[in-house]
């Protein structure tokens, strides 16, 4: 895991603080997923748009959709916490949880790759305490959170605690 969790340069920790205001967060919430998806396929999971863009510790989540019973892959910031990792669900500071917020609370049993190596995990919301952690661990990577917690509003945002599991 050593070299997603790498620091970021000049030029990322720029893009960074853009992708935390209102326009760039819009901006990529509506476009880095898309090319997220050609990204990874092309380096085997590797690689990231966040990751390469802005330096952050990306990983790719694929969980089980709640409605559908369907896998939903989709690049996360991932904290180093605990044994293996921790997720913060801002969704952008948007007013509502992310889809795979909702996907891990109806199928907590999930896939993290990193580095494009997938590892079986299960995942369980965090105690306050251990949101408080991971938040203040996770503003270490990408000071934006503070920002994409203002425009949440009233929605507290989340975080999951994400333990490796056996298959």
């Amino acid at each position: 895991m050593t070299s997603v969790f790498a620091d970021a340069n000049r030029v990322q920790k720029s893009l960074r603080t853009f992708a935390a205001s209102s326009t760039g967060a819009w901006f990529f919430s509506r476009t880095a997923h898309h090319l997220d998806r050609a990204l990874a396929r092309a380096t085997k999971g590797r690689k990231t748009v966040a990751g390469v863009l802005f330096g952050v510790p990306t990983v790719l989540l694929t969980t089980t959709g709640a409605k559908t019973g369907q896998p939903r892959c989709v690049p996360v910031l991932g904290v180093p916490y605990g044994a293996f990792l921790g997720l913060i669900a801002s969704n952008w500071g948007q007013a509502t949880h992310p889809a795979w917020y909702y996907n891990l609370k109806a199928n907590p049993d999930a896939e993290v790759s990193v580095d494009g190596t997938a590892h079986p995990v299960r995942a369980r919301l965090a105690t306050p305490a251990e949101r408080d952690e991971i938040w203040s661990a996770g503003l270490a990577y990408y000071p934006g959170w503070r920002n994409y917690e203002v425009r949440a509003g009233s929605r507290h945002i989340e975080a999951f605690v994400l333990d490796r599991r056996t298959p």
